[in-house]
């Protein structure tokens, strides 16, 4: 069934376009500063299949951070809950989300949670298979069945610029390398990593996701269930408390929904049992936030009464 457009979306997303002239496209991935700023877009998809939007929601947008959520989902399936977090932690964190100073600091020099780069390249070494192209493999198979896109594909020219230029990324896995936290050749994972995050869908891919994480792992249409319920909730539980970079506490407080982002500048969210959400904004805030896809949500928490809290 295709998304119909909904005059009220319309209008909160003209409200909140005017916040795209305070933001930038992120410049640091070459491949990203061709996106235009000015861009906004929304679907929302409910258990029944419909689906509501506004703006261009066929705009297709890497990842990025949000692929985090994903690979963590699929890590605990493959190995467990107390495999994954020997080797990343649980706790937020007040730093930039590429930063290295609490692996330096910390006595166990293991990142502090999945959402930042460390934690995120930590749990990418622990999805399985024999080669790079095998987990890749998986891990595209496995967001397939979470829009319910086989077409779902990556970005060649965002991953070959996100690899040349993922130098702090390196960083990172040396410095875990270093402390036994992984144990891989370091290029091999940067190559699955940049390609993860290149991974290209719309607003209503990321909707559809979101749906499936609050309806605890359940594809409601089908019934099918495409994560454990376990799995389902660890995850939304670092969506609220690490999905926004350090920009969480604010965010859940004047939003209130999990919800994780990415410098692309798109945002998936999970109403706990009612609804899953896609937003696209290109323009980024200082924290790496997209800065009218939340403003867009702040208003949308108000107008339906979203906050979990």
């Amino acid at each position: 069934m295709p998304c119909q457009s909904s005059e009220q979306l319309n209008e909160l997303v003209l409200k909140a376009k005017k916040f795209t002239k305070q933001g930038k496209v992120a410049d640091y991935i070459p491949a990203l500063k061709k996106a235009n700023r000015d861009e906004l877009s929304i679907a929302i998809y409910h258990p029944d299949g419909t689906c509501i939007s506004a703006g261009d929601i066929q705009q297709k947008i890497t990842l990025q951070s949000i692929s985090k959520v994903l690979t963590l989902a699929l890590a605990l399936t493959d190995c467990g809950e107390a495999e994954v977090f020997k080797r990343v932690g649980y706790e937020p964190t007040g730093d930039p989300f590429n930063s290295i100073v609490k692996l330096e600091t910390n006595k166990v020099s293991k990142p502090l949670n999945p959402m930042i780069n460390a934690g995120a390249l930590a749990v990418t070494h622990m999805i399985k298979g024999k080669s790079i192209e095998e987990r890749f493999g998986r891990l595209l198979t496995f967001i397939r069945e979470l829009t319910g896109n086989s077409g779902i594909s990556y970005s060649k020219e965002v991953a070959v610029s996100e690899f040349e230029t993922s130098h702090l990324n390196r960083s990172l896995c040396y410095f875990m390398k270093q402390h036994g936290v992984i144990n891989e050749e370091v290029e091999g994972l940067m190559d699955l990593y940049t390609k993860q995050c290149a991974i290209e869908m719309d607003c209503l891919d990321l909707a559809r996701i979101g749906l499936v994480f609050a309806m605890d792992g359940v594809e409601p249409k089908t019934e099918k269930r495409l994560l454990p319920a376990y799995v389902a909730r660890i995850c939304k539980t670092f969506m609220v408390t690490c999905g926004m970079y350090n920009a969480s506490g604010e965010f859940a407080i004047r939003v209130g929904i999990p919800a994780k982002s990415g410098v692309s500048g798109g945002i998936m969210g999970a109403v706990p049992n009612r609804f899953g959400i896609g937003i696209f904004g290109a323009a980024l805030d200082e924290k790496g936030n997209s800065i009218a896809g939340l403003k867009l949500l702040e208003m949308l928490s108000v107008e339906y009464s979203l906050n979990m809290f």
